[in-house]
């Protein structure tokens, strides 16, 4: 049925001429009702149950992280339990991941303090040499367990994963998603989010949580990581802790042969069994690739001898790709891959074409997610600890800077995510050893219980799938995400808070799987309007961070990282924190 203006312009009539965003708002502000429908719900949300348990810690997510987390948690003397908005091992970013960086002394092509100094040299100093160093030093430690446990025999983790859990006898709760971290008297109480499977809202009552969630995106097409939605990071924001690393930006690209096929896009990836990876040091997964389409216009070439722009992102000497910025290393045990736009970290080039190989590529296929480590949950120590008591992060959902801000080795993401998660697992518990496990009172249940289930108590409300895909229309352009300017920057933000303010209040949900798709949708928004003023606020260009208007790099004033907190009055605050330093 065709809606009308008071004019009698008809909707398409309307669109036609406007076009997309713009055209969306200025219907809205004309009095049309534009995608607010009655909700036909398809469960009862008062006939959903309430289960509730009680651990020492509770791991949230099921990947590298995650299953270190649990495990050494476990071997440390504390009850664990893990609880996995997918399945163990199968689902985020660890399935996708081919290759694990491992530092021997003995064999290794360099000494510690050497790498550790290449490596801060390509990150342009943004990384925490701490981390960098943990992760190195323990890297072994962590691929002798995984062989141990049979990680490089199969290209599916889940067996190998499952292996160490059930000896342990680890409880595993699997296809929940966590919608809110609880804190009571200034410190974690636990967590509490429901099941995508059956109508029961979940109540972890806990002494520590180690947050395992990964990273996040705006669900781009093209590439397989298309359902990572920056939760951890929203629900610790909603209860006071520290977010940092929101302005840097994965490049990863995919094939315009096969747009929406991303399977088609990595070829033979999710085939291949998991291997290891030596010293190489780089400067990938940054935006030079996105300004060379940005000013030759798109699609670009963008394999072996593409022909960058003039200008743009910096690349130190001795750390590029392939062109006359400076050679590009390859890995003998993992093939080529990793740079902007070609195959991820450990992979193969795709089939017949695609990312690296393909005549065509397109950037923003893996839009809204940062470097690995270079955002989350901002560490006080070395042993993965947030500003709140008891909350710990490990992996993509710590922004621990262990490779700062720009890719700089391959298989470094899978490695720190396993040593991280054994580290802060193994804090966990220790803090657990001295504290009383903290009530949650029933008025916070109730209040909890009202917040997950809002969606499906809305009469009438706007669609989880239509404001995403409205985000996206914002966040995703090549000129908002990647080629920064402030004017730019300042609209986009404007739309963002509008879908903060009006539509996030309004989302709508008939049933368990677009409840799911409502609080992502919320998550991820929260995620664009930290983004955005992270972005505005670094007037300067390094590493996977590129402004138009701030090309060069500034020494002097931005030698910080970013990190965004809740105010007292509900908005983002936002500070520097010196790069080598802890938080106060």
């Amino acid at each position: 049925m065709r809606e009308k203006s008071s004019k009698g312009m008809s909707r398409r009539q309307f669109l036609g001429l406007t076009g997309g965003v713009i055209g969306a708002a200025a219907l809205a502000s004309a009095g049309i009702r534009f995608n607010l429908v009655r909700n036909e719900r398809e469960i009862s949300p008062d006939k959903i149950e309430l289960k509730d348990q009680e651990t020492d810690i509770l791991v949230i997510g099921g990947g590298m992280a995650g299953l270190f987390a649990a495990v050494k948690g476990h071997d440390a003397g504390a009850k664990v339990t893990m609880v996995v908005k997918g399945s163990l091992g199968t689902s985020g970013q660890t399935p996708f991941a081919k290759g694990i960086f491992t530092y021997d002394p003995l064999t290794a092509e360099m000494g510690l303090e050497e790498y550790l100094e290449k490596i801060s040299a390509s990150a342009l100093n943004t990384n925490n040499r701490t981390f960098t160093r943990q992760m190195t030093v323990n890297s072994q430690a962590r691929v002798d367990e995984l062989k141990e446990w049979g990680f490089f025999d199969s290209p599916l983790c889940h067996k190998a994963f499952s292996k160490p859990v059930a000896e342990r006898n680890i409880s595993v709760v699997e296809r929940v998603m966590i919608t809110h971290l609880i804190k009571e008297e200034c410190r974690i109480a636990g967590a509490a989010g429901f099941s995508i499977d059956d109508e029961t809202i979940h109540i972890f009552n806990a002494k520590s949580v180690v947050l395992c969630t990964g990273a996040g995106g705006f669900k781009p097409n093209g590439f397989p990581i298309c359902d990572l939605t920056h939760d951890g990071s929203a629900m610790a924001y909603r209860i006071g802790a520290k977010i940092t690393g929101k302005e840097w930006n994965d490049g990863h690209g995919g094939s315009m042969d096969h747009p929406a096929a991303c399977y088609d896009n990595w070829g033979d990836m999710f085939e291949r069994t998991p291997g290891t990876n030596g010293m190489e040091i780089h400067h990938d997964l940054g935006v030079d690739a996105n300004y060379t389409a940005y000013v030759k216009g798109n699609p670009v070439s963008m394999g072996p001898g593409m022909e960058p722009a003039e200008g743009g992102p910096y690349i130190p000497e001795g750390f590029g790709m392939n062109n006359d910025k400076g050679p590009r290393p390859t890995d003998s045990d993992s093939g080529p891959g990793g740079g902007p736009g070609g195959p991820p970290p450990g992979g193969k080039g795709p089939k017949g074409g695609g990312p690296g190989m393909s005549s065509s590529a397109s950037g923003g296929a893996s839009a809204g997610m940062a470097i690995h480590k270079s955002e989350g949950i901002v560490p006080i120590n070395e042993k993965c600890e947030s500003h709140i008591p008891g909350l710990y992060a490990a992996g993509d959902a710590l922004g621990s800077y262990m490779a700062g801000a720009i890719y700089t080795q391959i298989g470094s993401s899978l490695a720190g995510s396993a040593v991280q998660g054994a580290i802060a697992s193994e804090a966990a518990a220790e803090y657990c050893s001295g504290v009383t496990l903290p009530e949650i009172p029933p008025v916070k249940i109730k209040q909890i219980r009202e917040e997950i289930l809002s969606p499906l108590n809305r009469d009438a409300g706007y669609s989880p799938a239509w404001v995403t895909q409205t985000l996206q229309g914002i966040m995703i352009p090549n000129f908002i995400l990647y080629i920064k300017k402030e004017g730019l920057l300042k609209a986009a933000l404007s739309y963002v808070e509008e879908l903060r303010d009006h539509h996030t209040p309004m989302l709508k949900a008939s049933n368990l799987h677009e409840l799911r798709l409502a609080h992502e949708t919320a998550n991820m928004i929260v995620n664009a309007e930290m983004k955005l003023k992270a972005s505005l606020m670094r007037t300067e260009s390094r590493c996977s961070h590129y402004r138009l208007d701030y090309p060069e790099m500034d020494e002097k004033n931005w030698e910080a990282w970013i990190n965004i907190s809740q105010g007292t009055d509900g908005k983002m605050v936002l500070e520097k924190q010196p790069f080598g330093t802890w938080p106060v």
